[in-house]
């Protein structure tokens, strides 16, 4: 068994704050005897809009987030997956991008948010993620001392396809660090959650944001750890910010994997279709 601890943010415009608070939740999560600490996507910078945003959304060396977050991880000696982080790229594009920092505080690796949230709801919410942010294009995995990660961000797991890929890789555990919508969230949330990792096999880690935030949205909370049979282990609930602790198990994963072997057992799918 592993412990790894979960944090559940309200972020708001001030990457200071926010920073701040990831410290101290690095703090706590190695006081309570966790190896790993998740966040939430846009951990660092939660502010829709963009005109005020862009003063703090800075290259990956300039973000003061990333670097307090460093710090914080090689002080208490512990790996911390901050979910997601805003950042300028050269190119002059966002890009919404997750960390895996080791013990020592050095970036074990990245990724870029594959599938953009470009969307009209029922609710009057209106969002167009890719008017800012430029995708990214390959998919990631870290060896970490929880097993192989795979890294995935908040609307990449309505395509099953990436999670289909992470399977394959072998990944023990996913992260999908979310900013989920309430009406999506209390739709959609728990059961795709669990669905992926059944899909794959492999323990989901999703660390959320919760409640009002400082720039008017509201966001879903419900911050999971999901084993690879489908249950849910952690459930931080849909009220305020906290912090809680699940144990990652690799004999529960070589258990699931022998009594469902689903991820040897594929097969490819041709392209044609019979009529």
């Amino acid at each position: 068994m592993t412990r790894i601890a979960v944090l559940q943010m309200q972020s708001g415009i001030d990457p200071i704050r926010n920073a701040e608070a990831i410290a101290t939740a690095c703090d706590e999560a190695r006081s309570g005897g966790a190896a790993m600490l998740f966040t939430p996507e846009m951990s660092g910078l939660l502010d829709r809009d963009r005109k005020r945003a862009a003063a703090s959304i800075v290259s990956e060396d300039e973000d003061v987030c990333l670097q307090r977050v460093r710090q914080a991880a090689a002080a208490n000696k512990l790996w911390v997956a901050p979910g997601s982080l805003p950042i300028l790229r050269e190119d002059g594009m966002w890009a919404n991008r997750s960390y895996v920092i080791d013990d020592t505080g050095n970036i074990a690796a990245r990724y870029d948010k594959m599938h953009m949230f470009d969307v009209d709801l029922d609710s009057g919410q209106s969002w167009r993620e890719s008017n800012a942010y430029r995708a990214g294009d390959d998919v990631v995995t870290v060896e970490t001392p929880i097993g192989r990660l795979g890294l995935s961000i908040c609307y990449d797991i309505r395509f099953p396809l990436l999670f289909e890929r992470l399977g394959r890789l072998s990944c023990d555990v996913i992260a999908i660090p979310a900013a989920f919508t309430k009406p999506t969230g209390a739709a959609h949330w728990h059961v795709l959650q669990r669905a992926r990792a059944i899909e794959a096999s492999a323990y989901v880690v999703s660390a959320a944001q919760v409640g009002k935030h400082e720039d008017g949205r509201e966001t879903y909370g419900h911050s999971l750890v999901v084993d690879p049979w489908g249950e849910v282990q952690l459930d931080l609930g849909g009220e305020m910010p906290s912090l809680g602790f699940a144990d990652i198990s690799k004999k529960r994963i070589a258990h699931v994997r022998q009594q469902v072997p689903s991820l040897k057992n594929r097969r490819e799918i041709p392209e044609r279709t019979s009529r």
